[in-house]
């Protein structure tokens, strides 16, 4: 036989189910206030970014000729918020990256909209790191211009940090087609205002005939540094040459699909993605 259930119970039971449905109800435009602030938050990052960011890191924040993918998560100089503002707002010594005069608030956005990217679903597919070092040392001599760790040739930029610089799009691009999207070299540390020379060729032929192809490694009015092909480095008065030509194409010989085929380009790409990678990680837990 069913026992009935007192009225003043059934009235505390329905009361608590009204005061959790209140509270659920308020509740509601606080979440929805808490999203919204937080959408405009990262629009008004994605503003300050595109405006200021994008020439170096691109309008997608994927990486460029000039600055690193900030969407992989492989942050050289520390991941968390603290060490990113950091970054923002005090720039990298000895890079392209300057200081910035952002207030508190600009910095904050900009941080909330780098975290709202989500990485590239696949950066590199397959790839053998290990035979890409051989390549890199071997068969494609790469070490013969570029330097890792502080082996190999001074000819092109050193590479001793590229997995955590440059996006794979542009890695693939830079040896498919070198002269795409020419490497700026680094920055003068006695002229804050001129422009890092970029890796494009140079022709130079002196009052006494002799022809000289290179890269730049200074240059004013008054004067000229050549690294030549031969890595001779040639100090020369601007009064001792007969001309400067500057070319907008790279010394680098470009690898197309019949040079080198996508397994072992995957392979280099592999081992370029590698460098660096391993230093930002302990950078990044040692601050």
């Amino acid at each position: 036989m069913l026992q009935a259930i007192p009225r003043a119970s059934v009235r505390i039971v329905g009361l608590l189910q009204l005061a959790l449905l209140a509270g659920l109800l308020a509740s509601v435009p606080v979440a929805r206030a808490a999203s919204i602030a937080k959408a405009n938050n990262v629009a008004e990052g994605r503003s300050a970014f595109h405006a200021n960011c994008a020439p170096c890191h691109g309008l997608s924040a994927r990486g460029g000729a000039r600055g690193p993918d900030l969407t992989a998560g492989n942050w050289a100089h520390g991941g968390s918020d603290t060490q990113i503002s950091h970054t923002i707002t005090h720039g990298v010594a000895g890079t392209e990256m300057p200081a910035n005069a952002f207030d508190d608030a600009e910095v904050r956005a900009i941080i909330a909209y780098l975290r709202s990217l989500s990485p590239p679903a696949n950066p590199l597919v397959g790839g053998d790191p290990i035979r890409g070092q051989q390549m890199f040392v071997g068969s494609a001599g790469c070490v013969n211009c570029h330097m890792v760790d502080g082996h190999g040739g001074h000819l092109g930029p050193d590479l001793s940090r590229v997995g955590t610089a440059r996006a794979v799009p542009y890695l693939i691009d830079s040896i498919r087609e070198p002269d795409k999207e020419l490497t700026g070299g680094a920055p003068d540390p006695n002229n804050h205002y001129g422009l890092p020379l970029p890796y494009d060729t140079v022709t130079v032929t002196t009052t006494a005939g002799e022809r000289l192809v290179g890269v730049a490694r200074n240059e004013d009015t008054f004067s000229i540094q050549l690294l030549a092909v031969d890595q001779s480095l040639h100090c020369l008065l601007k009064s001792e040459t007969r001309e400067v030509i500057h070319e907008r194409r790279s010394l680098m010989p470009a690898y197309p699909v019949s040079a080198l085929g996508t397994p072992q380009l995957l392979d280099l790409v592999a081992y370029l993605v590698s460098l660096g990678r391993d230093r930002a990680v302990a950078v990044g837990q040692s601050r």
